[in-house]
């Protein structure tokens, strides 16, 4: 008995001590910060104290099911229903010892027509790199974007290739004359999510979702950018980054479910960057894992999509930035190391409330069959991922060596022979450099001249082509982060101004004013836009090709080499029969008609246009 006392005392004793020890619930954060009215009901990630055995509410809207991290940091609460009027509502959280509340608002959807138009090869993209395009902003510089642009502490980071340098999106709605006046329809901005930490000037390395960088300037700044765009009837596409955040995000020491990502900070695979076992029947799934699994460059967190939570997370995360900032479209990055049956769910829910939205995904390889095996509508290795359309990786690699002297011409007439594989190759997106190559004028055999062929090629081709910021002054840059200098004019005290026609140099006009000319040309011409493609003639220094939109019949003849040339080609059975003569539109050459079809004269490193009848 006395024994059955002591153990009741004790159990009585560390009630009392839980209960001293227990302290109310706090909340520090909710993700979505706000939602929308008659949209799919929301899943709240709320993070926080003591938020174990607490009881949620959330307006008068049902709860699905809560579940609550074993620390009490997290909480996901799946309310079973959206809210029907628009309005703010209070999160509660509340136990024995008290209660936490926020604020959470319900807002309508924004009109019709605001944004979401999508993109198609009728556009111009033009990739920018936040950090490096152009300082706006003056006064969130720095390494805690705290500093002024004049400042020692400014100055230091701007010195540093890896360092926060001062772009911001003030920047680019300052310069949209410029890009508009270059002939630029839509703009591709890297990631704009918050990133704590050094040397993540690109936007991918995320430590919060749901916020824009401070050195990038404020959500509101993203919003006036997307305002400023759909008044010149110009376009905002976003990156996003479902594959993994950064290694300074909290979820890495303090995960909502021990599942979120695959593997831990001490315990992760490395992903393997080769994507052929994705595509091969035939390799099991240990050739498979560290794709879709391993940790970007051995150190980015990997999402994990298999888990509903985290797969619930992501694409609300999506939805979320698409009405809050009208995006008319998405750049998916690392899009092969995410499963595809995630990107089915992805697409689907997107394009059920954004029907005209487009998006267009990384995956870097020169082989077509196994790029197309990620568009949208292939089902040959697995479900369909929904997605628009992959960038054109196969036809960059092939830009580079043809157009560099690396390869015959004819390389560029066997990626295209390729694109039977792709349900739509008019989707494509092809492009000479990014922001993670070096520079085409920086390759050997990169040019000036080489460049300009290598323009009229992109801007004449099937597709929609993207301009890497500084292609059109020639810009060069070696590897990473060389390949993401500052553009010129863009930063306090730069000795060079590329956005004035007055102040560019004799390099930089010429390629500016090629690649302005190319793409007025392209814009007023129906043939260059959607037309067909017929390869007529390759050799090891040379292609002809025409764009065909009834009436319209645009001959393209490019011919590389330091020696003029005459290429013979014949008419019989394709879309020349019939129109022999032919009116010059732009570059420099003759055309005669012969017996069997006709004869095109061409320069050293000649490039002809023209329309035949």
């Amino acid at each position: 008995m006395l024994h059955r006392l002591t153990t009741t005392a004790a159990a009585s004793l560390l009630f009392c001590c839980l209960l001293l020890n227990a302290q109310a619930p706090r909340i520090d954060k909710v993700d979505p910060p706000n939602w929308w009215i008659n949209m799919p009901a929301p899943m709240l990630l709320v993070n926080g104290e003591h938020l174990s055995g607490a009881r949620f509410t959330v307006g008068g809207l049902p709860i699905e099911h809560t579940s609550i991290s074993e620390n009490g940091h997290w909480a996901e609460l799946w309310l079973s229903k959206d809210a029907t009027t628009a309005g703010e509502i209070t999160l509660k959280a509340e136990n024995q010892q008290g209660r936490a509340q926020v604020p959470f608002k319900f807002e309508a959807r924004r009109t019709t027509g605001d944004g979401n138009a999508g993109f198609s090869s009728r556009d111009v993209m033009y990739l920018i790199m936040t950090d490096r395009f152009a300082d706006g902003d003056h006064a969130n510089d720095g390494p805690d974007a705290k500093d002024s642009a004049d400042s020692a502490a400014a100055k230091a980071e701007r010195a540093n290739p890896r360092g926060w340098h001062g772009g911001d999106l003030r920047g680019i709605i300052d310069h949209l004359d410029y890009l508009q006046t270059l002939g630029i329809t839509t703009i591709w901005i890297t990631p704009i999510y918050q990133n704590h930490s050094p040397e993540a000037y690109h936007g991918y390395h995320a430590t919060d979702m749901y916020a824009v960088d401070e050195h990038y300037g404020s959500l509101d700044d993203l919003k006036a950018l997307s305002k400023a765009l759909h008044e010149r009837g110009m376009k905002l596409v976003l990156d996003t980054v479902p594959n993994h955040v950064g290694p300074r995000h909290p979820w890495v020491d303090d995960s909502p479910e021990p599942t979120w990502f695959h593997g831990t900070r001490a315990n992760h695979t490395a992903a393997i960057m080769d994507f052929q076992p994705l595509t091969n029947p035939y390799a099991p799934w240990r050739d498979k894992r560290d794709i879709t699994e391993g940790w970007f460059a051995n150190a980015l967190p990997d999402n994990n999509q298999e888990n509903p939570s985290v797969a619930k997370y992501l694409i609300q995360n999506a939805i979320w930035w698409t009405e809050e900032a009208s995006l008319d479209g998405l750049r998916i990055d690392t899009f092969p190391y995410v499963g595809r049956e995630f990107w089915n769910q992805f697409h689907s829910q997107l394009h059920a409330l954004y029907p005209s939205l487009t998006a267009v995904g990384e995956a870097s390889n020169p082989d077509p069959q196994i790029v197309s095996s990620f568009a949208g509508g292939v089902t040959r290795i697995g479900v369909d991922t929904g997605l628009w359309s992959p960038l054109d990786f196969p036809l960059h690699y092939a830009i580079r060596n043809a157009f560099t002297g690396s390869t015959s011409m004819e390389e560029l007439a066997k990626v295209l022979r390729q694109d039977a594989l792709y349900p739509h190759p008019e989707r494509l997106t092809p492009f000479i450099d990014n922001h993670d190559l070096i520079r085409f004028a920086s390759e050997p055999g990169g040019s000036l001249a080489a460049n300009k062929l290598a323009m009229a090629f992109l801007l004449t081709v099937r597709g929609m082509p993207h301009l890497y910021s500084g292609d059109e002054i020639y810009m060069q840059g070696s590897q990473d982060p060389d390949n993401r200098r500052d553009f010129p004019g863009g930063f306090p005290n730069d000795k060079n101004d590329a956005f004035q026609s007055s102040t560019r140099t004799p390099t930089q006009a010429e390629m500016f004013d090629w690649t302005r000319n190319l793409l007025s040309l392209r814009k007023k011409t129906p043939a260059l836009l959607t037309g067909s493609m017929q390869i007529l003639y390759t050799s090891f220094d040379s292609i002809v090709y025409v764009r065909t939109e009834e009436p319209q019949r645009i001959l393209i003849a490019i011919h590389r080499g330091k020696e003029g040339t005459v290429l013979h080609v014949s008419a019989a059975e394709t879309d020349l029969a019939g129109h022999p003569t032919s009116s010059q539109l732009f570059g420099e050459g003759m055309i005669h008609a012969e017996a069997e079809g006709i004869a095109i004269e061409l320069s050293p490193n000649g490039v002809l246009i023209s329309s035949m009848h």
